[in-house]
């Protein structure tokens, strides 16, 4: 059997599912010895108070008489005895047990003796730390100042351990007795102590501290291995989900994992991936389909132009022929030149390396001044033109790109639009926006395509479009997508396929920032 390494041990510890047994089994020790360390306070506390309430009877029978105490003028002394019903066990018993840990003095820490043993009233102090004469007066004096008539005097408890290390429970307080001397009575304080034995209660608290710490481990070990058992299961799932993602590949996108139907966090994380994949799957797509196009665009005119030279080289005779046949290729090498520019231009568009030159403009006038540029294309193409702009609509924009944005947008609605149809461009001033309009009555766009005309590259395929001759490369749309966002602005289409399209732009007024544009547009 090959023992695990170092290595796969460090790549153990660092797994999720040893950290998730880890975090539970520490929880659980935290939790099991906070529920151990309550349980012995309460159980102390209650094997304490019961104590302190045997301590309480008796004292209260040692105030009721069974404890008489009184001054010897022969022996100029006070002296104690018990007085109890000897008939009665109960009394009996009482008595007993109350003198088995048994100390009283004056006021002044003077042990009392007996008058007929003539022994100091001492019981069980021989094993136990007594209290000095300057504790006991302190305590009587305190016991004294708190002392109010009707209620029960103030109570000294303390645990202390005999030389042996038994532990001992001791109540002390004052009690008065009534002391007559030759022509004098008078109520004087004594200093009281009762004890008993705090070793049994200290056993069973002991005995169940101990059981609490010989089954900590135990379901500490249970606990973990359940911890274990239930990470596994939870991680199962997740490790499902990163097999499935590994045969995931650029030859099968259309691959999904599948959703478990359990509607929790792994769920909306399979959710986001497949989203992931769908968009990835997409991307992919549009490249491919793009690769195709610019393949093709540009194989094009480069089959055109060696073609040209060949038949020139050849064929050619005359300096016309040859003009000819140059002039030919010179246009079909703008035409590369044009796809170059246009995809260059994209591409350091969208990575913001280009610089918008803001100023303020009226779109009024720049909407007017492109009208009159393109009457002679829409009136050679059989199409009505108009334009219409009613109030002054300034925006802070780039004249360039905002040209190039209305340009994009007239040339296809015109490209678009049969003989016979109307093209219409207008402007007007909005609260905290202007809006342009460019609509037209052309072919419009089947409602499929709609979301997906500001892709790159993507084009409406089947009879919705123009020839193939005048399709290009799909890029304008998106030039005007990028200029839109690039200004804060937002873009809208409506379009109906046979009956024509309508793109409505909004873009901040002069002064007035995008948030404000997006607010407007959610009240509208």
């Amino acid at each position: 059997m090959k023992l695990p390494g170092r290595r796969d041990l460090r790549r153990l510890s660092r797994g999720l599912r040893f950290r998730l047994t880890a975090s539970y089994a520490l929880f659980f020790a935290i939790l099991l010895i906070a529920i151990a360390g309550l349980f012995r306070e309460r159980l102390a506390s209650a094997l304490q108070s019961q104590v302190d309430d045997t301590l309480n009877d008796e004292w209260a029978a040692v105030k009721g008489g069974f404890l008489r105490i009184d001054w010897d003028n022969d022996t100029q002394k006070y002296w104690a005895d018990w007085y109890n019903d000897p008939d009665d066990p109960d009394e009996q018993t009482l008595a007993l047990d109350i003198q088995k840990v048994f100390m009283i003095t004056d006021r002044y820490g003077h042990v009392i003796q007996d008058f007929k043993t003539k022994e100091d009233q001492i019981r069980g102090f021989d094993e136990l730390p007594a209290d000095s004469p300057a504790i006991i007066q302190s305590r009587v004096s305190d016991a004294l100042a708190a002392f109010k008539p009707g209620q029960p005097g103030k109570a000294f408890r303390v645990t202390r351990r005999s030389s042996k290390g038994e532990p001992f429970r001791l109540r002390a307080g004052i009690i008065y007795a009534q002391i007559e001397r030759p022509g004098v009575t008078a109520h004087e304080p004594f200093y009281v102590v009762l004890g008993t034995s705090y070793s049994n209660y200290a056993k069973i608290l002991r005995d169940n501290s101990l059981v609490y710490l010989s089954v900590i481990p135990s379901a500490l070990l249970l606990g973990s291995l359940l911890g274990w058992f239930m990470a596994g299961r939870a991680l199962n799932p997740v490790r499902e989900v990163a097999q499935t993602a590994q045969r995931i590949s650029g030859s099968n996108l259309s691959l999904r994992i599948p959703s478990r139907q359990a509607g929790d966090e792994l769920d909306y994380l399979i959710l986001t991936f497949n989203r992931m994949i769908e968009r990835l799957e997409a991307s992919f797509q549009q490249m491919k389909q793009f690769s195709t196009d610019v393949s093709h665009e540009l194989r094009t005119p480069i089959t055109a132009i060696r073609g040209q030279l060949e038949v020139a080289l050849f064929t050619a005779k005359t300096t016309e022929q040859y003009r000819e046949a140059m002039f030919n290729a010179l246009t079909d090498i703008d035409r590369l030149s044009q796809i170059v520019r246009a995809l260059l231009l994209l591409s350091q568009a969208e990575s913001g390396q280009v610089v918008l030159q803001k100023s303020r403009l009226d779109l009024r006038e720049l909407v007017k001044d492109l009208a009159e540029q393109y009457q002679i294309p829409a009136e050679a193409a059989g199409v009505r033109l108009s334009a219409e702009a009613i109030s002054p609509s300034y925006v802070e924009g780039d004249r360039v790109q905002i040209e190039r944005m209305i340009t994009n947008l007239l040339s296809n609605a015109i490209k678009f639009t049969p003989e016979g149809g109307q093209v219409r461009i207008s402007a007007r001033a909005c609260e905290g926006y202007a809006e342009l309009v460019i609509e037209d009555t052309g072919r419009g766009i089947p409602s499929e395509h709609v979301p997906h005309i500001f892709d790159r590259f993507y084009r409406v395929p089947g009879s919705g479009t123009a020839p193939a001759p005048e399709q290009g490369l799909g890029l304008g749309l998106s030039f005007v997508a990028w200029i839109v966002k690039a200004h804060k602005g937002t873009i809208e289409v409506d379009s109906t396929a046979g009956r024509g399209t309508r793109f409505t732009i909004k873009l901040p007024a002069a002064g007035v920032g995008s948030d404000t544009l997006e607010l407007t547009r959610q009240s509208a």
